[in-house]
């Protein structure tokens, strides 16, 4: 006999969320490993003892490890995601009755707290990992990625290029040649952006050399090559403009991960401006990495990088902490 199922919604029900989660579920086995209520203690200077309480902040960083685990781009699709998902309801502590926080009370946690909160969160998730011999430590593999900002290509703005020059005349009007150290420098910053304006407009139709800029306003042309020297967002003054092979221009930031080649556990990780080299971070990412393993008792032995990050800064700061390279 073919069975139908009806379906009438209960106005109650009987109903335990931790009936529901298997066993072997990864947000049930961070439930049971990940102690996140020194939290409480890194973020009591942020709040003061009157008005309506805030998102508890373990709920906060639980909340956006499920980003990071599930890959959601944004806080709106954070809350969507774990308000149908059991598992995800259970690992912040909420019942399935329970309204989420709103999208905007995370953005503006994550603007409250400071560097440090995370960082905190961080090295105690890494020594989890350390504690069950997940790291070794011996050996560490760094590369870069672009992370894409929040920010769109139709926010880019022409720099003032004068800006720089009153700011530096400011400094020189007691010196007797400022004038003319003035005028130099101030030459010498609009032939630059010219170049590169010139450079960014080149081969565009009706376009010359000593009229480019009034034909494109004209004919509202947008730029073939933008760049950092001549342009900014207007949105977002922290991100670049950055493209790699394959990819489509645009405002990005960069990201530099080190992983533990054993396990392959994320032992440090850091975002720079998108514009900067790949070894003029290496420095910075080695003095960070190794603070991260020593405060553990683990010590570094190997880097492992392409040739990007080849430089005679970087690798005299490899040797600065005894470390062999492998490019």
């Amino acid at each position: 006999m073919q069975g139908r199922k009806s379906f009438q919604e209960k106005l109650f029900t009987n109903f335990q969320l931790s009936d529901r989660i298997p066993s072997d579920n990864l947000y049930r086995k961070l439930t049971e490993v990940l102690d996140l209520r020194f939290l409480y203690k890194q973020t009591a200077h942020y709040y003061g003892t009157e008005g309506q309480e805030s998102v508890d902040p373990i709920v906060f960083f639980k909340l956006m490890l499920v980003g990071y685990l599930e890959n959601l781009g944004s806080d709106r699709r954070i809350i969507i995601t774990a308000s149908m998902r059991l598992d995800i309801l259970f690992f912040i502590g909420y019942n399935i009755d329970e309204t989420l926080p709103w999208h905007s009370t995370l953005s503006r946690t994550r603007q409250l707290y400071g560097e440090n909160v995370f960082k905190e969160l961080f090295k105690k998730v890494l020594k989890l990992c350390i504690d069950n011999g997940m790291v070794s430590g011996r050996r560490q593999a760094v590369d870069s990625a672009l992370i894409k900002a929040n920010a769109s290509m139709d926010s880019i703005a022409e720099k003032e290029i004068m800006t720089d020059a009153d700011l530096f005349s400011d400094e020189l009007k007691r010196s007797e040649d400022a004038s003319q150290k003035v005028n130099v420098y101030k030459k010498k910053k609009v032939e630059e952006h010219h170049r590169w304006k010139e450079k960014a407009y080149h081969g565009m139709p009706g376009t010359r050399s000593d009229k480019f800029k009034n034909d494109v306003q004209e004919n509202n042309y947008r730029p073939k090559f933008l760049s950092n020297h001549t342009h900014y967002s207007t949105t977002d003054s922290d991100a670049r403009i950055a493209v790699k092979p394959g990819k489509p221009r645009q405002l990005n930031y960069l990201a530099q991960t080190c992983v533990d080649t054993s396990h392959h556990v994320i032992t440090h990780i850091e975002a720079y401006h998108a514009d900067k080299k790949d070894s003029q971070c290496l420095p910075q990412i080695i003095e960070t990495l190794t603070q991260n393993l020593n405060q553990q008792g683990i010590i570094v032995e190997q880097v492992l990088a392409d040739t990007g990050y080849s430089s005679g800064d970087a690798l005299k700061a490899l040797e600065q902490h005894n470390n062999r390279v492998h490019t």
